[in-house]
């Protein structure tokens, strides 16, 4: 996953860049970096590891060094950016959010071209050097941002710095958002909205799935939107991985996440003594919960903030067994002897949760009833990379599908069953995962109530992770 923060000022920019990139933290761990250019010096540009230390530690001296009327900033699990480019365009500098699937494809058509690329240490291509190529294929910054959100298969949204202003291009399928803000003397471009209010922006709208817009310090203009375009975005943005102070095409994640967690409460017939949100993404699905089924929200369970400000795991096993422990610290008054329904955002692994639950009976819990606020995780995301996991075998829904069926190779009709919350294949599926991760009960938030519960046109969501269904 990712995020980026793009804005244009008449005053120096870099405060705001500065912040506002630090604002989508939450959506990265690895790599960040900034760009901006100034009308004397031209462009600039830094990129630093943020995997042992938050954002603004590593960028305190471009804080301070750094200068410009323009800048783009990111925040990346995966390949630094934003890169910097000498083409026939020009100079500019260009950062992205999504995931391209068809990069062989795409890499050989530009090699034809007589191009090349930079690598990466792995070996791979970086993904926001290819889209740069793409944009060069074509005559202006307009039509090559175009081709690349036409034929890239996957998704991608990105901001493009230039000598002129900032360029900000939404995903075809409008798979993650753009939000344009608004203040005197300045406009600025970012992913979550709740990167404006501290910084004195107010919101001026987003962009519509593929469309372009182009902004200065003076104003904001769009050059490209498709007729009818086909809305996909990520319902998972709602679930997990949305700041709860930001909104999506006008709903708000905090009050989509209460809704989340009424649905649940309104589909159960326990009565345990607490509702327990694992911390920090169970939280407000755990609220929504405590609030409509009656029973008391309490922390019995909280995240040692210091040094885990993100609760992404690392890529190895042995690793995550450990680190799903550490983080959490447990107040041992709150716990014993209590039963409890404990919500978090999803289960993908098992891993997390099944260590907090022995955790919890470790400390004294009588029963632990666990209740996931989306439901289970049939697919691999083919868009967003949302989830780690290098093979659908990793997820522990398509792990137990297998023991169940006798075999990896299951076709889409049988998935399709083990979709559908109202089968017997279903109800097999969620009895052996609770079994296997030691809770009392295990009950998914349904697909229909979650769609519900973000309240826009259902087709206009992308649940492609759950049901297969693009």
């Amino acid at each position: 996953m990712g995020g980026f923060f793009g804005v244009a000022s008449e005053k120096d920019c870099v405060f705001d860049l500065f912040f506002g990139t630090d604002y989508h933290s939450h959506l990265g761990t690895r790599r960040a970096g900034m760009a901006v250019y100034d009308r004397e010096d031209g462009f600039a540009k830094a990129i630093h590891k943020i995997e042992n230390a938050p954002f603004r530690t590593k960028f305190d001296k471009e804080a301070t060094s750094m200068h410009g009327s323009y800048g783009i900033g990111s925040i990346s699990d995966f390949e630094p950016q934003p890169i910097m480019v000498h083409s026939h365009h020009g100079t500019f500098a260009v950062t992205t959010v999504g995931k391209i699937n068809n990069v062989d494809e795409l890499e050989k058509e530009i090699l034809e071209h007589n191009s090349h690329f930079f690598v990466m240490s792995n070996g791979n291509i970086n993904p926001t050097e290819l889209v740069a190529a793409l944009i060069n294929q074509k005559e202006n910054f307009i039509e090559g941002i175009r081709y690349a959100l036409s034929v890239i298969d996957g998704s991608l949204s990105l901001l493009v710095l230039t000598e002129r202003g900032i360029y900000a291009g939404r995903d075809a399928q409008g798979r993650t958002p753009i939000v344009i803000g608004k203040k005197d003397g300045a406009y600025c471009a970012a992913f979550e909205s709740c990167a404006f209010a501290n910084l004195g922006y107010s919101m001026v709208r987003e962009l519509k799935p593929g469309e372009i817009v182009v902004f200065d310090e003076k104003s904001f203009n769009s050059l490209y939107c498709p007729e009818n375009p086909r809305m996909k975005i990520c319902t998972f943005l709602w679930i997990y991985y949305g700041y709860p102070s930001s909104s999506y095409e006008g709903i708000s994640v905090e009050k989509m996440r209460y809704r989340c967690g009424e649905a649940l409460a309104h589909r159960d017939h326990i009565k345990p003594d607490i509702v327990v949100g694992v911390p920090d993404s169970g939280t407000a699905h755990a609220i929504g919960y405590s609030n409509a089924a009656g029973i008391p929200f309490s922390r019995p369970l909280i995240k040692y903030t210091p040094t885990w400000p993100r609760s992404f795991m690392p890529t190895m096993q042995q690793n995550r067994d450990l680190i799903a422990k550490m983080k959490l610290i447990a107040v041992p008054d709150l716990i014993k002897g209590m039963s409890m329904v404990v919500i978090d955002d999803s289960i993908v692994r098992g891993t997390q949760l099944r260590e907090t639950a022995e955790f919890l009976f470790q400390s004294g819990a009588t029963e632990v009833h666990v209740r996931p606020a989306c439901p289970p995780l049939l697919f691999g995301c083919k868009y967003l990379n949302f989830s780690r996991s290098k093979s659908e075998m990793e997820l522990i829904a398509r792990r137990v599908i297998a023991e169940l069926e006798g075999t990896e190779d299951v076709s889409k009709e049988v998935l399709k069953e083990y979709s559908n919350p109202d089968s017997e294949r279903y109800n097999k599926m969620v009895d052996r995962i609770c079994q296997k991760l030691n809770f009392t009960t295990l009950r998914y938030h349904r697909l229909d109530d979650m769609v519900a519960a973000v309240g826009i046109d259902p087709d206009k969501l992308c649940t492609y992770c759950w049901n297969g269904e693009e």
